[in-house]
């Protein structure tokens, strides 16, 4: 089997902020940006303890196997493809269920792993093989590319799973229900009229199932032949633009249909994002550039995929890996999951930007947006509030992923306020600042981030306790030094010193969050620092 899926596995921040166009926006009111450029955003663990299980039960310890395509349903709950474990789950955040598919599977191969099948009938006993794809129509019926079944399946509000179209044979046969043949297919949409479309991956087309049921594919199919193993020749993707009809697709995954009922695709293979204007009946390149090491052609020799590669900015110059899933957020830009980059990326405007994730870096870290860590990302799906919500497919995990925001009540004026998390620190002597540094009574914020303040050398030396770890700032002196618990001290140079002034301590904000492992972003128009936790 040749498509991605088979790839997944079993410097100090200155106090400055950048003013400019919106990168990301959620709802009402414009983001925050960091001094990076970024849209500050907060990435949490929506559901999943993270072991290769099955149990349903409270998010944080329920467990799933490979999720990968995500849904918002009718009831604003999030529908889970669990592949790994062949059904269908349901976070309705106070708890994970399963939605279709038993609850147990007693179909299991010989490591003990559940095993899938084709088999209609009610939900709790209705059978998937690794669901690839998920889209709520606006009646509530749940539509599920079941990609190993080589089917697509819909669930009805009431419980019972049928087959749409395909017959659980591989092929490419157009026609009405179960006459269709599908190739592993993986992205689906459908329309509010009940129009299905289909990313029928390994036949590198789209297809279309009406309301009659009768599928028919859009796109012609590639005739790009590549010696995939030595001897072996093998039916590959390509790409081009233009007349629908003409266009050609290399594994297309997610799919997303905008408010024109046009139709966005993650061209996987290509390493782009493409877009389907049925009124025009053309086929563009939203994003991506991704070039053959030559530098003119789109592939290698023999190569199944573009080269994949991380780059943002322009949308015409910028590079992906392997993107999978998509979704569109209530401004009209599109989330992509990036899979093999490990990152979220956001299209807006004719610029992709990163909304969060370390590029490269795979792990499982949550956290602000340039620090947290993704272990390929698969589904995606947003909110009726725009939080995104992520199949973090690598850590069996769901994510969220959401705009931060400011306390309520903070008050409009000249002072300088700081605000760690979503508490703003009420000090009992004003924060100023000095040699253009914000300086902030020790005290109190010291306390807010867990720290003991004590004082010694007569009170020339203030030091700052927690746990195993002691920091130092020094009167009259530009240093600040950093012990751990093995007493390895680390020395630092600071551009101004702590100073008394009416009883109060005054230390250089930036220098200790930063000491403190606090991200820190200042928003020069309104006068308030942000301190968040990496």
């Amino acid at each position: 089997m040749r498509i991605f899926r088979t790839l997944l596995p079993t410097s100090a921040i200155l106090l400055s902020f950048i003013c400019g166009s919106t990168v990301y926006a959620a709802g009402s009111a414009a983001p925050l940006l960091n001094s990076n450029g970024q849209s500050m955003q907060q990435v949490a663990t929506a559901a999943g303890d993270g072991l290769f299980r099955d149990k349903d039960g409270n998010p944080a310890a329920a467990s799933f196997r490979m999720p990968g395509p995500l849904a918002i349903g009718s009831d604003g709950s999030l529908l889970i493809g669990d592949s790994g474990n062949h059904k269908i789950r349901k976070l309705n955040f106070k708890q994970v269920s399963t939605y279709a598919g038993p609850e147990r599977s007693m179909l299991l191969d010989p490591s003990g792993l559940p095993q899938g099948a084709l088999l209609d009938g009610k939900s709790s006993s209705a059978l998937f093989h690794s669901p690839g794809g998920l889209a709520a129509g606006f009646d509530g019926t749940l539509y599920v590319a079941d990609t190993q079944n080589n089917a697509i399946r819909k669930v009805a509000p009431s419980g019972q799973v049928t087959t749409l179209a395909g017959n659980g044979r591989i092929g490419s046969e157009d026609g009405t229900g179960t006459a269709a043949s599908f190739y592993h297919p993986g992205g689906i949409a459908v329309t509010k009229t009940g129009i299905v479309y289909v990313a029928d991956t390994l036949n590198h087309v789209i297809r279309k199932i009406d309301e009659n049921g009768v599928t028919t594919t859009l796109n012609s199919a590639p005739v790009r032949v590549v010696e995939a193993f030595p001897g072996l020749a093998a039916r590959a993707g390509d790409y081009k633009d233009g007349k629908l009809s003409e266009a050609w697709f290399n594994e297309p995954t997610g799919l997303a249909l905008d408010n024109q009922n046009n139709l966005y695709v993650s061209d996987t293979g290509n390493q782009r994002i493409r877009y389907i204007n049925f009124t025009t009946g053309q086929v563009t390149t939203v994003a991506g550039a991704g070039k053959a090491s030559g530098g003119t052609a789109i592939y290698d020799k023999n190569a199944l995929y573009a080269a994949g590669g991380y780059k943002d900015g322009k949308a015409s110059d910028a590079l992906f890996d392997a993107p999978k899933g998509i979704a569109l957020d209530s401004s009209g830009g599109l989330v992509v999951a990036d899979s093999l980059n490990h990152v979220i990326r956001y299209i807006h405007h004719g610029a992709v930007t990163t909304l969060a994730g370390l590029a490269t870096e795979s792990g499982m870290r949550d956290g602000i947006e340039s620090t947290a860590l993704f272990n390929h990302p698969d589904g995606v799906a947003i909110a009726a509030d725009d939080t995104i919500y992520i199949a973090d497919t690598g850590n069996n995990r769901i994510r969220s992923v959401s705009l931060y925001r400011l306390p309520s009540g903070l008050t409009k004026d000249n002072s300088i306020k700081v605000v760690v998390g979503q508490d703003q620190i009420k000090f009992d002597a004003k924060p100023e600042t000095s040699r253009s540094r914000i300086m902030v009574p020790v005290r109190q914020i010291a306390e807010r981030l867990g720290y003991k303040v004590s004082y010694a050398d007569g009170g020339n030396t203030i030091r700052l306790t927690k746990a195993d770890e002691t920091i130092e700032l020094y009167l009259n002196m530009k240093k600040i030094k950093r012990i751990d618990g093995n007493g390895l001290a680390t020395v630092k140079a600071t551009d101004v010193t702590a100073y008394n002034k009416n009883n109060r301590t005054y230390v250089p904000l930036r220098f200790f969050a930063e000491e403190t492992g606090s991200d820190v972003q200042w928003i020069k128009k309104d006068q308030i620092a942000i301190l968040r936790n990496k």
